[in-house]
């Protein structure tokens, strides 16, 4: 049980990575709360998943993006649960096209979702995490955030800036026993890749010298090593989880 008592608030884990996530660090004994843009069916499918597993489980209907109530589901969450002690900011979009036809709307989409939103939960926990003077900061980058990709300036940005994000935290915050750390997951299929065609697909396993895409419970498995005290003196790190894709 390598986070029995520990409390995790995962930005955007109703399906996807966010739910892997959710369901590796419950069965490891965590207490999970989540947010999602809205309580839906899947939303509430995830929480009693959750609840099966034995561990206290919250879901909370919220807009990453939004600064304001980024804060407010903090407050929320140390209500309903006494402490947080690891934030993963996992909530992200795609609105990919290339950059000559990209509009001022999709970048900023983009980067307010899945930067703006990491900053604003990473902003909300450090008080806290502070004062107990200990916490694990785990933030989801990409391949892209690190190579770049035709088609993807906005998200390969935002990606980029967590990383960014993600080791000046770890700089700030080290002396007072918090520890921050990036995954960039490679081609990983989720919701988002199952939209991709067949053909697509093929020439993107194409690339990967391990010869397949990802499954969302791989980068669950490194999430769960950062967040438990097995990675205690690793901070300011980024996992690349991508089977060698270069």
């Amino acid at each position: 049980m390598l986070l029995e008592n520990k409390t995790a608030l995962i930005t955007g884990a109703a399906r996807g990575i966010g739910k892997q996530i959710a369901l590796a660090f419950a069965r490891e004994g965590a207490n999970i709360a989540f947010t999602d843009l809205e309580l839906n069916e899947t939303a509430l499918e995830t929480v009693n998943e959750l609840q099966a597993l034995g561990v206290q489980v919250q879901a909370y209907a919220s807009n990453a993006a939004d600064f304001e109530a980024a804060h407010q589901v903090v407050e929320e969450v140390v209500k309903d649960f006494g402490r947080i002690d690891i934030l993963v900011n996992n909530a992200g979009i795609t609105r990919d096209t290339l950059i000559m036809r990209m509009t001022e709307e999709q970048w900023d989409q983009v980067i307010q979702v899945n930067l703006k939103s990491a900053f604003n939960y990473t902003h909300a926990v450090t008080p806290l995490m502070m004062r107990q003077r200990s916490g694990s900061i785990i933030s989801l980058s990409s391949v892209v955030g690190i190579n770049g990709n035709a088609g993807q300036a906005n998200y390969a940005a935002s990606k980029a800036g967590i990383i960014a994000l993600t080791k000046s935290v770890a700089k700030e915050l080290g002396a007072r026993g918090v520890r921050a750390n990036a995954i960039a997951p490679g081609f990983i299929i989720t919701d988002m890749t199952k939209a991709l065609s067949e053909e697509t697909l093929q020439q993107f396993v194409s690339m990967i010298p391990m010869r397949r895409s990802g499954a969302p419970e791989e980068v669950a498995k490194v999430a769960l090593f950062l967040a438990s005290d097995l990675a205690s003196y690793v901070s300011g790190q980024v996992i690349q989880v991508n089977g060698a894709m270069a």
